[in-house]
């Protein structure tokens, strides 16, 4: 097994540590013609707006979008879930749009409303530590979403079909439990 990691911004070196901890083989993520050579891929958080418009010019979008839709796994943390969701709550924009979600961008405020949250997550036994920067949440989940964790009433992790998303940072954490889960889905 070999997971993608998109590497054009964000915290992707954080990933691969968690990937390399868990000795599972992985690559970076920079050219459309790295999408041929996985099983799956992680979208790591970072700077969603950047990260769409280096999609597009790298030509990775539409590959990305089509592979996903055919079943690639595929995990999205913070601004991961943002270039997964089918909508954002006040903003036109789209990227992949994938995934039948609305996300609410920067939801918790600045970077000073960052936090870690100890709470349960649906398919994992031990509560995990969620680590929010500047994160979203998602608004409304479409029919075949499952919705995996809450934070105060706001929707922080969902699952539909092949695609998983977080609106926290597995990767800033020691706790593998959620690379674990998404390797499970690669399987």
């Amino acid at each position: 097994m070999r997971i993608g990691i998109l590497a054009l911004q964000g915290a992707f070196l954080e990933h691969r540590q968690s990937l390399e901890k868990l000795g599972v083989e992985n690559i970076y993520v920079k050219t459309k013609e790295d999408l041929d050579h996985i099983d799956g891929i992680i979208l790591p958080g970072g700077e969603s707006t950047a990260m769409g418009k280096l999609l597009r010019e790298l030509k990775i979008l539409e590959k990305l979008k089509r592979m996903i839709e055919e079943g690639l796994p595929v995990f999205g943390t913070c601004s991961g879930m943002i270039l997964l969701a089918k909508n954002l709550y006040n903003d036109k924009t789209c990227h992949l749009g994938t995934m039948d979600i609305e996300v609410r961008r920067n939801a918790y405020g600045r970077q000073l409303g960052s936090f870690s949250y100890l709470g349960d997550f649906n398919g994992i036994e031990n509560k995990i530590k969620m680590v929010f920067i500047r994160a979203p949440y998602v608004e409304t989940v479409g029919e075949g979403v499952n919705i995996l964790a809450k934070v105060n009433g706001k929707i922080v992790a969902v699952r539909e079909r092949n695609m998983l998303a977080t609106a926290f940072h597995p990767e800033l954490t020691d706790d593998l439990s959620l690379h674990k889960y998404f390797l499970n889905m690669v399987k």
